[in-house]
């Protein structure tokens, strides 16, 4: 159970191409799996005692460099494929760096150097990883596929990805000018005419009365009492006042 949990964090983390440290030492273990012979490590298998032992350890390396690969490869198979599933998915990417990039979550803005760095990407890292698909012999005919569908998406985007870099570009610009508004675009201030115009509105707020007070409809509450008066007969202070 450890190790397949070290094989399965090492799995997802050679999926972060943006750590040179971990792609060096990526290489060194390919060499040292794939080219003993030509790995300037390859003494340290030399040091396993058994030789049952070194062979063993050998095929665990391999094997753990092909999950690696797999996952990679997942991670950017639409560059393996079809020239319209590649076109399709680079547009979907691009929508999305973008939209992190304005939520501020990406470090640069994706509409400066989409197509070169399309370029940069093919040459040092997919057409790599196609070769070595091919180079570990596990997945057969269709690893030949991978790499001449890669070798030709990265034809037609040198020649083609200039344009199609620049109408993306313009088309997502233009649809998030019509859904998202200015950041700094303040809200217009009511003018004159809309305060006069609310002033000597006919609905006002409903006047309170005793009745609505308690929620009770005016028409349906009792009659209030009338204020007692004065007699008309004075107040008596002295016997004498009386005839």
């Amino acid at each position: 159970m450890r190790r397949f949990k070290q094989l399965l964090i090492n799995t997802v983390l050679a999926t972060d191409i943006a750590d040179k440290k971990r792609s060096t030492i990526g290489k060194i273990r390919w060499q040292k799996a794939f080219h003993p012979s030509q790995s300037s490590t390859h003494n340290s298998l030399d040091e396993i005692s058994s030789t049952q032992d070194r062979v063993a350890s050998l095929r665990s390396l391999k094997a753990t460099l092909v999950f690696e690969q797999i996952m990679q490869a997942s991670d950017v198979a639409h560059t393996m494929q079809h020239w319209e599933t590649f076109k399709k998915w680079n547009v979907r990417l691009y929508k999305e760096l973008s939209k992190g990039y304005r939520e501020g979550r990406g470090a640069s803005d994706p509409r400066e150097g989409w197509y070169p760095g399309e370029i940069g990407f093919f040459d040092f890292y997919i057409i790599p990883l196609a070769k070595k698909l091919k180079e570990c012999g596990v997945f057969g005919s269709a690893a030949s596929e991978y790499l001449d569908y890669a070798l030709e998406n990265r034809r037609r985007w040198e020649e083609e990805g200039t344009e199609i870099a620049r109408k993306m570009v313009l088309e997502n610009d233009s649809l998030i000018a019509k859904t998202v508004p200015p950041l700094n675009e303040a809200a217009p201030a009511p003018s004159k005419d809309d305060a006069l115009a609310k002033d000597s509105s006919p609905e006002g707020p409903p006047k309170k009365t005793e009745s609505s007070k308690n929620n009770v409809p005016a028409e349906l509450c009792p009659p209030k009492e009338a204020a007692p008066t004065e007699s008309p007969v004075s107040s008596i202070d002295s016997p004498g006042e009386l005839v």
